[in-house]
């Protein structure tokens, strides 16, 4: 897995109006000089935005993807809640060292119940 250039796209495709009109053009032509999995050009391509989290992509980073692909704020957020529940705990990066292993196991953890699964209870957080 190459978690630091499916970053490096996204940073890029952030600010770069000519990435972004590339990647409306052409999705998998953009991704090309990167140094990708089929599985991170898949989630990319689609976008999966709970598979990109559960790889461990920055929620900053990956925040403004969903905004360019114009997914509202709490569906982002019931997103990436989705990826960790259906892919599992994140893979790499400051998530996973943390051990964050999505909104139920931490609430679990702290001996409450989670409203993850009914959109309440999170004051915002994933």
């Amino acid at each position: 897995m190459s978690l630091y250039y499916v970053q490096k796209f996204l940073y890029e495709l952030n600010r770069d109006e000519a990435i972004q009109e590339h990647y409306r053009a052409d999705r998998h032509a953009v991704l090309a000089p990167y140094e990708l999995t089929e599985e991170e050009v898949d989630a990319l391509v689609q976008p999966d935005i709970g598979r990109l989290f559960h790889f461990g992509v920055n929620g900053q980073i990956l925040m403004h993807f969903a905004a360019f692909h114009q997914i509202a704020w709490a569906d982002y957020l019931q997103l990436m809640r989705d990826g960790i529940a259906e892919h599992g705990p994140v893979r790499e990066g400051v998530y996973a060292m943390t051990g964050y292993e999505g909104v139920d196991a931490h609430a679990a953890s702290l001996g409450q119940e989670s409203h993850a699964a009914d959109g309440g209870g999170n004051d915002g957080e994933v």
